[in-house]
């Protein structure tokens, strides 16, 4: 499962899910889950649709297992079933849901290898365990379920570590946690969730919240933040910023993506927000290029390589990274090569600071 990790798979948007209930009915009803419980019944038979045949009923939990989904409450319930999938799947699975997840079944997957000639793979190209274990439909182009998108959302999480958001499920979080969350939201999405968190919070209270949060919030979420606050909280969003602009580096970054030209910022803060904006497109996933020229800014080579130069005296977390875009992936040899200079420059400084 090494195909996806956090240098290649971008940050994904949030997704809906139904009620944990829903979720639950939903394992009850799949053909596996049947299957399971028919096996437990003495006058039924073990084996049947939904059943494969490669899976023993001991090895998914046995009868603890059973009687979580006969009488369990809907957490539990989940939680078997979460391990029941990583149990059935083997990797290769794994993958197909990551795919139809992420919404990018790979075009060389046509013909009989569409079709699955794997032995269990039903109509439509869905391995059979998908089907029984309730994650897909078994359709042309075929498709994740609801429970699906849940499990494809636990996959995720433990390949590349990155937690796809649920529509709704920031309403309760704290200010820092909702510029981490929306990060990859869509604008009308991000609305619905902003709207949802600020629901329970006088406006100017929130807005507070959210300006304290900029400090630490990683390149992209203080860029959200900044935008909530100059677009969506009025007045009292406003009124934050202003305050903000005297704070070292965080109130350059706002004086920048503002355009405020009343905040004149020393050196080390022009390099610290260089760094931060160029940070924003890596943490987005962006292009490279994308990268090269939000801290180029049209320059010729020899100006952009003074530029670069300046960015080790910005103590960014991200500096490191953005110099490494510079290094491997610019076209002229004198920026990389200011690049690399500057990288050691940044780690001769690391190492005198202690």
């Amino acid at each position: 499962m090494g195909t996806y990790d956090d240098d290649t798979l971008p940050l994904q948007p949030p997704i809906r899910l139904p009620a944990t209930p829903e979720l639950a009915a939903a394992v009850r009803a799949t053909p596996l889950a049947e299957a399971l419980l028919r096996s437990a019944d003495p006058a039924a038979s073990a084996s049947g649709p939904g059943l494969p045949d490669t899976v023993e009923v001991d090895e998914l939990g046995g009868a603890e297992m059973i009687e979580v989904l006969r009488h369990g409450d809907d957490e539990e319930v989940l939680r078997v079933w979460e391990d029941v999938r990583r149990r059935v799947l083997g990797e290769a699975h794994l993958v197909r849901v990551v795919r139809l997840f992420l919404g990018r079944e790979a075009a060389s997957e046509t013909g009989s290898e569409a079709a699955g000639e794997t032995p269990g793979t039903s109509a439509g190209g869905v391995p059979g365990e998908l089907v029984s274990l309730g994650l897909a439909r078994p359709a042309e182009p075929p498709t994740l379920t609801p429970l699906g998108l849940w499990a494809g959302r636990q996959v995720i999480a433990e390949v590349t570590g990155q937690e796809i958001p649920v529509m709704g499920s920031l309403a309760a979080e704290d200010a820092a946690a909702l510029l981490h969350g929306l990060r990859c939201y869509p604008e009308r999405e991000r609305l619905e969730e902003l709207t949802g968190w600020l629901a329970t919070r006088e406006r100017g209270k929130a807005a507070e919240e959210i300006g304290a949060a900029l400090v630490e919030a990683s390149p992209l979420g203080r860029a959200i933040g900044v935008e909530l606050l100059a677009t969506d909280l009025g007045d009292e969003g406003r009124e934050v910023l202003d305050r903000l602009l005297g704070t070292p580096r965080v109130g350059a970054v706002i004086g920048a993506r503002l355009g405020r030209d009343d905040r004149h910022p020393a050196p080390d803060e022009i390099a610290w927000v260089l760094v931060d904006m160029a940070a924003t497109l890596l943490e987005f996933g962006g292009e490279s290029d994308e990268v090269v020229e939000s801290v180029g800014m049209g320059m010729a080579p020899e100006d952009q390589a003074g530029t670069i130069a300046l960015l080790a005296l910005g103590d960014h977390p991200w500096t490191g990274q953005v110099l490494r875009v510079f290094i491997d992936r610019h076209p002229d040899a004198q920026v990389s090569a200011a690049a690399r200079k500057a990288l050691r420059r940044l780690h001769g400084l690391a190492q005198a600071r202690g």
